[in-house]
């Protein structure tokens, strides 16, 4: 009998990929939360798996994710990388990077993490759903637009509600997976 996952990765190899390995598992680690929100922010507009398809070029782009380094990044960065096919080429997205790369540290520097910040949104809980569909699964909810409200005013840029929503599916703060899916019945 084959395995039950959730429809929208069915369609690539990359896809699967990503939900049996990431998708809905719960991330604490700062350079991992802040390349979930580069990715999330970048997808802005754009299917997932354009974005998964660059995910490498995005790593080389900003500096495996290192939020430091990213922050520092200048004007002529932003127009180098808006000549590199390897990422989405949007200048206003390549500068939102940046500028939340340094709201990023700002929230680290002031809870001690980016994760200790996050988290006590749910209270350090995973909010687990039990999707029967994928139509049963909301595109935001009101704590997507707590958190996302609270990061756009600290400065974030590409990070409404929707996008916060799937940031927070990302990162395994809400297990979203349907009920009977592999990777809801094997997370940790």
């Amino acid at each position: 009998m084959a395995e039950l996952r959730c429809d929208w990765c069915l369609g690539s190899p990359e896809y699967i990929a990503y939900h049996d390995n990431e998708w809905g598992k719960p991330v604490t680690d700062d350079q991992t939360l802040f390349e979930f929100i580069v990715l999330e922010s970048a997808q802005a507009g754009l299917s997932w798996i354009t974005i998964l398809r660059k995910r490498e070029g995005y790593r080389q782009a900003f500096h495996q994710f290192d939020p430091t380094k990213v922050a520092a990044m200048t004007a002529d960065d932003i127009e180098r990388l808006s000549q590199d096919p390897s990422i989405v080429r949007h200048r206003g997205k390549i500068s939102a990077t940046i500028s939340n790369a340094q709201c990023f540290l700002r929230i680290a520097e002031e809870f001690g993490s980016f994760s200790n910040y996050y988290w006590a949104f749910s209270d350090n809980q995973v909010i687990t759903n039990h999707p029967k569909t994928l139509a049963d699964v909301p595109a935001v909810t009101s704590l997507a637009e707590t958190i996302s409200k609270d990061m756009k005013k600290r400065g974030f840029k590409f990070f409404g509600p929707t996008i916060c929503y799937a940031f927070m599916q990302a990162t395994g703060m809400v297990d979203d997976h349907i009920e009977g899916c592999v990777a809801k019945e094997t997370r940790a």
